[in-house]
């Protein structure tokens, strides 16, 4: 695996424990799931389902949360971008946008699920909000990763 890929990866774990307030985490982009998608379509060869399953555990692991939470929605997420990575790189940035907000939005569905299996709270729809703002960082992140590819030389 590839030092970018590796340190995108990191970057999005410390991203995703900056504290917040509590009424602020419905704001925040879920930073691992962007990089997992950004990954799955652009390097497929590279990063596959295996890798979003090895991020999820870390994700749960660094969150404390329970064991395959993150793991099962990256998982999916991930296959569902590996499938169809070649028609949704054809499409223009905020077509793309629009992916991964469903991407997101079904991987947040997941975590919601797998709460209410564990007689957790579910949350209200709100949470799709994260998965919105998630997919306005999708254009920002493509053409940072596309310069710093350029820039490095990186195929």
């Amino acid at each position: 695996m590839h030092w970018l890929v590796i340190a995108s990866i990191m970057i999005a774990f410390v991203l995703s424990v900056v504290p917040t307030s509590f009424d602020m985490r419905l704001w925040r982009p879920e930073f691992v799931a962007l990089v997992v998608i950004y990954w799955s379509m652009y390097s497929s060869e590279h990063f596959g389902v295996f890798m979003a399953w090895c991020c999820g555990l870390l994700h749960d692991i660094i969150e404390l949360s329970p064991m395959g939470y993150s793991a099962l929605g990256l998982v999916v997420v991930a296959y569902i971008s590996h499938l169809s990575y070649q028609r949704i790189r054809s499409y223009a940035l905020w077509q793309q946008a629009v992916w991964v907000f469903i991407l997101v939005g079904i991987y947040q569905l997941l975590g919601n699920w797998v709460n209410g299996l564990m007689d957790k709270e579910v949350e209200s729809p709100t949470f799709l909000i994260a998965a919105m703002i998630t997919a306005f960082l999708w254009p920002l992140v493509v053409v940072t990763m596309r310069s710093v590819k350029i820039r490095f030389r990186i195929p």
